[in-house]
């Protein structure tokens, strides 16, 4: 079996990393739709219709489930794409519940794009498990286009997180959900500002136990990879190509996304 992965850029390489642990025995496509990053300021029309069009690329390449990788194509799109589409699909969502039941102090801060926060799924997310916490949401405008620069230590990065964290921080949260795929990969930069209690939330395991359990459910777990696990990215390739082999740990071969 070969299941289709996208994001809009390398942030989805956070959740992938977390399935190829839990799933060695199957096979991936990974689409990293770089020139059109970042989507958190596009509109949510647009990143309907993109996220489709790459949806239907998967499927015609014969995957047998997708993960949307992608919180803010999650929150724009996921319902287009399981109307569109009759193979198995798993989506990522911030870590809301998982951080509503683990806070002592009831006070919450979430990083997430300006899309994700301002959509209605993750309005709908967040009215369940707001009655006994509070939710400090931030939109970290520019912190995607520096892990997508591969600005993963940087000065400016490290700045700009201070400026996110700190006054969630001094308003007493003690857990932090990363609201988008990219930011997992930010995790040292994190763990400096916040602090090492801090209680950082993100739900790339989760989501690997979903679709472990939609694999077999439908009966689709096979033994052994059926092909090599390949890479297309609609931005630069040889730039992308670096940037995954850094974050993977592995070599990859990255091709041109032909939609």
């Amino acid at each position: 079996m070969v299941i289709g992965v996208f994001d809009s850029g390398l942030g989805g390489l956070s959740v992938l990393k977390h399935l190829k642990q839990n799933l060695p025995n199957q096979s991936f496509q990974y689409i990293a739709d770089s020139g059109n990053a970042p989507y958190g300021d596009k509109s949510e029309s647009y990143i309907c219709q993109r996220s489709t069009e790459i949806s239907k690329f998967l499927v015609n390449n014969q995957v047998s489930a997708i993960v949307v990788a992608c919180n803010t194509a999650t929150a724009a799109a996921i319902q287009s794409i399981r109307e569109n589409l009759t193979i198995p699909v798993v989506a990522v969502e911030p870590g809301l519940k998982p951080a509503s039941l683990q806070t002592k102090t009831g006070k919450i801060g979430v990083l997430a794009t300006a899309s994700t926060l301002k959509s209605q799924q993750y309005k709908n997310l967040a009215s369940r498990f707001s009655k006994d916490v509070i939710f400090y949401e931030q939109a970290a405008h520019g912190l995607v286009e520096l892990i997508e620069a591969g600005k993963l230590e940087d000065t400016s990065t490290y700045n700009l997180v201070r400026e996110y964290l700190e006054p969630m921080l001094e308003k007493g949260v003690d857990s932090v959900v990363l609201g988008c795929t990219h930011y997992p990969f930010l995790l040292k930069v994190f763990r400096d500002v916040a602090g090492s209690e801090i209680n950082i939330i993100d739900t790339g395991s989760a989501i690997s136990d979903q679709l472990g359990r939609v694999m077999n459910v439908s009966d689709h777990c096979q033994q052994e990879p059926v092909q090599a696990d390949e890479f297309f990215s609609s931005g630069d390739l040889h730039h992308t190509q670096n940037m995954i082999n850094r974050l993977l740990g592995s070599q990859v071969k990255v091709k041109a996304l032909p939609v």
